[in-house]
Order: structure tokens, then sequence, then C-alpha cells
């Protein structure tokens, strides 16, 4: 029957694996690549160049020493993003990105006021915010209209690689409940008249869920990747969907933490839920819902302070560990990139308070993990706020490493579940495939991937946290005005 391959394709790096029909994994690879940012708050990436040059490197590699061909396919990417194509399929521009590309603010305005909030929200499940498609496709619309007279149809990253590889037009359900105002939560459907409204001419996807099969490995798609031709490919959906599965997080009350370049956090809930600070999306299998929340940076953040000290995560890991809780009075705000929920703030901005002359490189890293767990904290509390169910938390990810998931359960008093495999998307995309090709029963995972740890809050750092996590709330509304000058700023200096 063969192995089954999960490639995902990431915000600075793409991961594929190999593994067996019991889960077991038997190879896996990554594939670095850049975000160009050719504007303050744009985020964009060369589809060629990324998406599929790094889906063929994978397969390549992974498929060059594996022990049996592979027999099925299964394939995320970063989202929602927008990829305009022309009528033979190529790109026309690079990709817009997901929620950390914030080009389109007037769009969003205009498409709020056009619509309605509370409408949108009840039909769509979210606000409009830079996460959301519809305003993107009318940027493109207006701000490059010779590039949108040449678009007949559009892509993200897993919906592209699907294409390339059956010639299948699609996008999967959960995708496209990210696409607001264009598709209608409960009816699971594209809302006609609002899709031609804000991009007219242009086809729509069929819509199907992440584990069908949309089609098999065409000829010319296995010249060039070196799979099997024939073998079935199933759509794929959004990377933190895709990781979601690969982690068990698929039942009422589960929570997904994913801890990367920016935290994810997939809550599974019963019905549909809204609420204008989070997103309420549909899940990764059929009829189920889910609320999401999205800090903007995370990872990032350390990695930012990692190059601007010169040092590696080992040694800042090392010496943040030696820092007390609190990190000695300092605190930090991680809103290098704006933030995503519960914010909805393009232009937030990061601020780091409370520096003197004894704080460390080891201080500030240590501050920049305990930013993130208190965003952690306040989108769980907005999750609970609007009804959902953050219950059981499942982390995964390169980031879900000892220290960090252990300031997180300290700042959030909750205990987090670490599964046997933090491979993360690419594992969940084998996964989908293994379901989409009658190799396993959806949803439960947890034969692949038993839980084999649990993190729990630490009673005695409760204190501290608490009273840190107070003025973390209490900074952003302190220090916003002063924060949107600075990014008006910034903006007109681009």
């Amino acid at each position: 029957m063969g192995l089954l391959l999960g490639i995902d394709i990431g915000t600075s790096s793409s991961k594929g694996v190999l593994v067996r029909d019991d889960g077991t994994l038997v190879a896996q690879a990554v594939r670095a690549h850049a975000t160009a940012s050719p504007r303050p708050g744009w985020a964009e990436h060369d589809a060629e160049e990324v998406w599929w040059a790094d889906f063929t490197a994978l397969a390549a590699e992974l498929t060059a020493t594996a022990p049996e061909p592979v027999g099925a396919v299964g394939v995320s990417g970063i989202g929602p993003c927008l990829l305009p194509v022309d009528a033979a399929g190529a790109p026309l521009r690079p990709a817009i990105l997901y929620g950390v590309d914030t080009r389109a603010g007037a769009e969003i305005e205009a498409q709020t006021a056009r619509y309605g909030a509370e409408a949108v929200l009840a039909q769509c499940g979210s606000p409009l915010t830079s996460q959301a498609v519809g305003p993107k496709l009318e940027w493109l619309r207006r701000h490059e209209p010779e590039v949108y007279a040449r678009t007949r149809r559009w892509y993200m990253a897993s919906s592209l690689l699907a294409h390339r590889l059956t010639g299948a037009y699609v996008l999967d359900h959960h995708s496209a409940s990210q696409c607001t105002p264009l598709y209608d939560l409960r009816e699971r459907r594209w809302i006609a008249d609002r899709c031609e409204e804000i991009a007219p001419g242009l086809d729509w996807p069929e819509l199907v869920w992440p584990a069908d099969v949309v089609g098999e490995v065409t000829a010319a798609a296995a010249r060039e990747t070196g799979l099997p031709a024939g073998i079935p490919v199933v759509a794929g959906t959004v990377d933190a969907w895709a990781e979601s599965t690969a982690v068990g997080a698929t039942g009422a009350g589960d929570l997904m933490l994913m801890y990367g370049t920016t935290m994810f956090l997939v809550n599974v809930v019963e019905q549909p839920v809204s609420s204008p600070k989070l997103w309420g999306t549909a899940g990764a299998f059929a009829g189920t819902y889910c609320l999401a929340a999205g800090m903007a940076t995370s990872g990032a953040v350390t990695a930012w302070l990692r190059d601007l000290t010169g040092s590696d995560y080992a040694t800042l890991a090392a010496a943040a560990a030696r820092v007390p809780p609190g990190a000695e009075g300092l605190l930090m705000l991680p809103y290098f990139a704006g933030e995503r929920t519960p914010l909805f703030d393009p232009d937030a901005r990061g601020l780091v308070h409370g520096l003197t002359l004894r704080h460390t490189r080891g201080h500030l890293y240590r501050a920049a993990l305990e930013a993130t767990a208190y965003g952690v904290r306040h989108n769980l509390a907005a999750m609970t706020e609007a009804g959902g169910d953050p219950a059981r938390l499942v982390a995964v990810g390169g980031g879900a490493r000892e220290l960090w998931t252990r300031i997180v359960s300290d700042v959030t008093g909750r205990a987090q579940q670490i599964p046997r495999h933090l491979v993360g998307a690419a594992y969940g995309d084998a996964f989908l495939a293994a379901v989409g090709a009658g190799r396993a029963a959806p949803p439960d995972i947890a034969a692949w991937n038993p839980v084999e740890s649990t993190v729990t809050p630490d009673p005695a750092a409760a204190p501290v946290y608490e009273e840190l996590y107070a003025y973390y709330l209490d900074l952003y509304p302190a220090t916003r005005t002063v924060a949107h000058a600075l990014a008006a700023r910034q903006h007109a200096d681009a």
C-alpha cells in the first residue's frame, strides 16, 4: 500500500515526513526559506520558489532512501493566503500571507461598514481582520488592477499543492471558513453575491473536506516530484488544523497550543461559536467547529533576540532558566508585528518595560517567553468568555520545549500534554492522507501519537505571575496611543 507522505509549508520553513500505517515515523526532512516583507506590514511568499520548490525538494529527499514507495499524499500550509493565478495557472505575483500581512486595513474598514460587523460575525463566525481573505482580494483589485485583470483563480498553499499534484481546483471547508466575509459557516457554502461583489469574474474553488481525496498524482507531477503516478492526494488544510490533527486535539474541549514562529490556539467546540476577539471556523473533519486564536509573533521574537545577541537558542534558554519567574521586574509586550487575537490591532508595537543596567540577555529571553505566555493566557480567557471549552491543552511545534512549556503552564495555571511526536502539521497531513485512502479511521490519532508526558504548573510561581499578568493587561492600553503614533511614523518612513 506504500508509505504516507505529509508535507507542510510553514512561515519560515517547510517540513515533510514519511509515515507507516501504524504511525511509525520513517523519515523526516526540513527546508528553510525566507518570508519577504517588501514594505512594513506586508508578508509574502513566492509560490514557485517557496511552496512548490519546497514540496518537490522535500519529496525528492524523503523518497530517495525510502524503504518502499509512497502510497498516498497529504499537504498543508500557512493560511489563509491569497495567490492570484492567470488562466494558465501561473502565479501573477507573490502570495499575500495570512494575518501577519496587514496591508488591507482600508478594505477591512470598508467591508465592515458595507456588510455590518454583527452580520458578518453572525454569518461567517469571525470579524473582518487582517486574517481574512475578502479584504485581501479587494486590496488586489484596487491597488494592482493590472494583476487583477489577469486573475482567473486563486489559491492557498495547500490548495496550490493539491492542484499541482492532481489538477483539481478545490479548497477545504476549514480554509474557506477563514475567507471572511465570503463563506457562510453554518450553511458551509460560498456567499455568491459577496464573492461577485468583492472579486468579480473569478472562478471559485469547489469546497471539500481536508481528508477528501481530490485526485491522483498526474504523470506530469510524477516527473517533477519523483512520486508514483496514480496515488491518491487529499485536499489538505491550513497548517494549524493539520497540526491540531497531529496531536489528537480533535474532540470537543480539546485545545491545541502550537509553539512556532507565531503562537496559535485551536479549541474544538460542539457548535459554531463566535466572538469579535477570536475566529470561529469549520474544523478539520466534517461536522466539527473550532474557536481559534493566534498571536502575531512568539518564536519570531525569540529568533529576533537570538540574532540581535549573536547567540543561539540553547545558550539563551540556559541563561533564561537561571533567571527567576518574573525576570526580576522585566515585562515585555510581544506585539513586534502588531497583534492578532484578542486585540486585532496591526499597529500595536513591541515593548520592553522595566529595563535596568543589571538586566542581561537571559532576562530578556525569559521576558520574551513570559510575554508569549501572558498572550496565551489572554487568549484562553477570551475563549472561555466567548463560550469555548479549552479543557485539555496539548502542546505541539518546534518550540514546545521544556522551559517554554513550563513557563506557559506556570503563567496560565494549566497543565499541557506533550505527545510522542512533535513534528507537527506534516505528521497530521500523513494522517489525513491515511484517512482519505481508507487506511485510518478519523478523527482519533491516539494510536499513532500517544501522550508521553504532562507539564503541570508550579504553584510557587503563581503569585508573581498573577501580579505581572495584571500589569501585562494594563500595559497595552496605557501605551496604545504612543504605539499607534510610532506605527504611523514607521508607515510614513517606509
